[in-house]
């Protein structure tokens, strides 16, 4: 239902590919084959050629460099992606520049875009497990510098849109997962090591990735100025002990855990997402399934570990 070309900022992690593929799917769907999804990123680790291959344009770019993103073609629908979490502590200047300092940027740029932002659920911090999750309208209590340069994210963002009118959408994501990469997918690979399962951040949730996509780009009709906040989550509150044992029983290995449960954890409520973007197709019993036979049979994974457990935010 998008009117003009959607530029996707940061394409090349875990999510953006398929977010980028989707769209195309959904613009030839609509016969709109005229539309054009572009997808920007340095492209330092590959996978051009698959976007490429899927009609999805691809420009490689520095977006922290001011002119090359001045460079970039105007598109009325932008997706930001850009992010660093990953290996942020020992990088804390790298990481605010990212997640703090190029959203101002691309907020300038793309002024008269609408914009879906993706952010994520550790701005909240810590929220009773009882309590069912944390609201978009809830205080916000980030632990940790990247939490805190997440926030300061959504900030710039929110400062641009009320200085500009800019329509914006920020999606506080938490967490998705797929085959290769995701706390189902971590938790899965202990349990095939014989690692012992850290019981200290207790409770999760995890979203199929697919759905969070598809979430993010029907954003697009609830954009505003100043941003609507929307929380991305998985419907159920998982009990990280209960996965490690379903996996543990899907691929027959023993489970060992380490650690008391806290009665708090990074958890978000998102039926008010539900009830704007959709409610997500997979539930997690399914997602688990999935993944323990992915596993089983040592299908591919990104090596990128969620560290969900982490507690202090030093990711």
């Amino acid at each position: 239902r998008r009117d003009g070309d959607l530029l996707v900022l940061g394409v090349a992690g875990k999510m953006g590919p398929s977010l980028a593929r989707m769209a195309r799917r959904a613009f030839d769907a609509a016969d709109r084959r005229d539309r054009r999804v572009l997808g920007v990123a340095r492209f330092s680790g590959g996978g051009r050629e698959r976007l490429e291959a899927h009609g999805v344009e691809t420009i490689a770019c520095d977006l922290l460099d001011p002119d090359a993103l001045d460079r970039l073609p105007e598109a009325p629908n932008v997706v930001f992606m850009a992010g660093m979490k990953f290996g942020s502590t020992g990088r804390e200047a790298q990481t605010w520049a990212v997640n703090t300092f190029l959203p101002g940027l691309v907020a300038r740029r793309f002024r008269r875009s609408q914009i879906v932002a993706f952010s994520t659920g550790n701005v909240y911090g810590l929220t009773p497990v009882d309590r069912g999750g944390s609201r978009e309208d809830d205080p916000l209590d980030p632990r940790g510098e990247y939490a805190m340069s997440c926030l300061g994210r959504e900030r710039l963002f929110e400062h641009f849109s009320r200085e500009q009118g800019t329509p914006m959408a920020l999606i506080r994501l938490n967490y998705a997962t797929e085959m290769r990469y995701g706390v189902l997918v971590d938790i899965a690979l202990r349990v095939q090591a014989g690692e012992p399962i850290d019981l200290a951040m207790g409770y999760l949730n995890a979203i199929w990735q697919g759905d969070a996509n598809a979430m993010a780009l029907r954003a697009f009709d609830h954009v505003a100025s100043p941003p609507r906040v929307i929380n991305v989550a998985g419907p159920e509150r998982l009990r990280v002990r209960q996965v490690a044992e379903e996996f543990g029983r899907r691929l027959g290995r023993p489970v060992r855990f380490e650690g008391t449960e806290a009665p708090d954890a990074l958890l978000s409520d998102g039926q008010l997402g539900y009830r704007l973007l959709g409610h997500p197709r997979l539930d997690a019993e399914r997602l688990i399934a999935w993944i323990a036979e992915w596993v089983q049979h040592g299908g591919e994974t990104l090596g990128k570990p969620t560290r969900f457990e982490v507690r202090d935010g030093r990711f």
